[in-house]
């Protein structure tokens, strides 16, 4: 699978009461220990562990949008344990970005219907699940429970930034061939090369194997925009990436509550 395209048309503590924090890009990719391959088969190879739902949202400003009818639909979506995050994009592909995540369907589905209905028409979108891996299993209790629920945005890194990504399927470098101790020693060398960014970059890899066209969402959280492109251009050159690796569209902006993201879109 290619790039994509842009188309038209339990909870939580909050930040500030810190829940176990979110693991950096060394934790996420399975390096902090490679999980042993008894614990991995439990419940056999290829079974992983959702958590809850994840809606990115990339909106263009109709004229007649709504700023506090935006801002009070993103406040109410954060119910019942429920985060909404907001940026502001830079670049023609959308103006808003939304980041929903919790555990109801339903509820994420009610935030996207008031956002339209407030003048936010979604030009692109993405739906996946917090996972922990096959991967990933062997890893300690704080990082798991920081993968399935993680508590957002982490604190100053107000860089943003996703895209979707896949293993590649062609011949000579089809992943799904591979052996799962190959990939698992793939995996770890891939996310031993984020070490170098633990302080700087943050990420959250959420699944969408068959919910969406690619089957991992990547989004990160940087320190700066700098942080995140020499991120992802060092990890590049991982054999994971080089070899197997597909990627879609990039979508960057400024984190920052819905009030101070709409003042920017003003």
């Amino acid at each position: 699978m290619r790039a994509g395209r842009l188309r038209d048309a339990g909870a939580p503590l909050r930040v500030g009461g810190r829940h176990p924090r979110l693991p950096g890009v060394e934790e996420t990719n399975a390096d902090a220990a490679p999980a042993r391959t008894d614990q991995a088969h439990e419940g056999g190879e290829h079974e992983t562990i959702t958590g809850w739902r994840v809606l990115h949202l990339f909106c263009r400003l109709r004229d007649d949008a709504d700023l506090a009818a935006i801002e009070l639909a993103c406040k109410e979506g954060e119910g019942d344990g429920h985060q909404v995050l907001t940026a502001a994009l830079l670049g023609h592909k959308a103006d808003l970005a939304v980041m929903a995540l919790g555990p109801s369907t339903e509820r994420l589905r009610v935030l996207q219907s008031a956002l339209r209905r407030a003048g936010c028409e979604p030009v692109w979108s993405y739906v996946s699940l917090t996972e922990v891996s096959e991967y990933a299993r062997g890893v300690p209790e704080a990082m798991r429970e920081a993968r399935l629920h993680p508590v957002l945005p982490p604190a100053g890194f107000d860089a943003f930034c996703f895209y979707p990504m896949t293993k590649r399927r062609e011949a000579g470098a089809n992943w799904y061939t591979l052996g799962y101790e190959e990939r698992l020693s793939l995996m770890y060398g891939h996310g031993r090369s984020g070490r170098a960014f633990r302080d700087r970059v943050v990420q959250l890899v959420t699944a969408s194997t068959g919910l969406d066209d690619f089957e991992w969402g990547v989004t990160l959280f940087g320190r700066s925009l700098e942080d995140i492109k020499q991120c992802v251009y060092s990890m590049r050159f991982d054999e994971a990436s080089a070899l197997y690796g597909d990627f879609g569209t990039f979508v960057v902006g400024v984190l920052a509550p819905p009030a101070d993201v709409l003042a920017m879109l003003r």
